[in-house]
C-alpha cells in the first residue's frame, strides 16, 4: 500500500469518526433548532416511504459529492468525501435501517451495542416536541439510566 493510499483510507477512516461529532452537532442545534420544520416530520408517525427530514441526507450528500469533485485539484478532499459518504451508509444502516426499521429485512436487535442503541434513540423519540429531547447521536448514545434520569428530570421542570 503506497504511502498516499495509507494516507487517504486514514483521511476516510478519521472522517468517519469526525462524523459522528458533527452529526450530534447537527441533530442537536440545527435539526433541534431553527431545522425543526424538516425535522418535526421525523418525530411523528411516517405515513410513506419518505419524510421532509429525509431532505437532511440529500444535503449531505451534495456535500460529500462535492467534496468528491474538490478532490480533482485536492486530493485528500476526495478521502474525506469517501469518509462522509462512508458515514451516510453506516447511518442509513444503523439508524434508518435497524432503529427505524426502514429496511425490514434487517434482524431486530436483541442485545448487546445494537440494541442500547436503539433503546436510546427510542429514548430520543419520547419526546416529540423541539425541546427537551436527549440523546442526539446516531452511532453512540449515552447509558440508559442517564438518559432516563434526563428526561425524568426534564418533565419535572414546569
Amino acid at each position: 500500500m503506497s504511502e498516499s493510499w495509507a494516507l487517504g483510507v486514514a483521511i476516510a477512516v478519521a472522517t468517519v469518526a469526525a462524523m459522528e461529532a458533527v452529526a450530534y452537532l447537527v441533530h442537536r442545534y440545527l435539526m433541534h433548532g431553527f431545522g425543526w420544520g424538516w425535522h418535526r416530520s421525523h418525530h411523528e408517525p411516517r405515513d410513506g416511504a419518505f419524510e421532509r427530514n429525509d431532505l437532511y441526507a440529500v444535503v449531505f450528500a451534495v456535500l460529500s459529492i462535492t467534496l468528491f469533485a474538490l478532490g480533482e485539484a485536492w486530493p485528500l478532499l476526495w478521502w474525506v468525501g469517501v469518509g462522509m459518504a462512508g458515514y451516510g451508509v453506516i447511518y442509513a444502516i444503523f439508524h434508518d435501517g435497524l432503529v427505524h426499521r426502514r429496511i425490514p429485512l434487517l434482524p431486530v436487535p436483541r442485545s448487546g451495542y445494537l440494541k442500547h442503541l436503539v433503546q436510546a434513540h427510542r429514548l430520543h423519540h419520547a419526546v416529540r416536541e423541539r425541546d427537551g429531547a436527549v440523546s442526539f447521536g446516531f452511532l453512540y448514545a449515552p447509558p440508559l439510566p442517564r438518559l432516563k434520569q434526563q428526561l425524568k428530570g426534564r418533565s419535572a421542570t414546569p
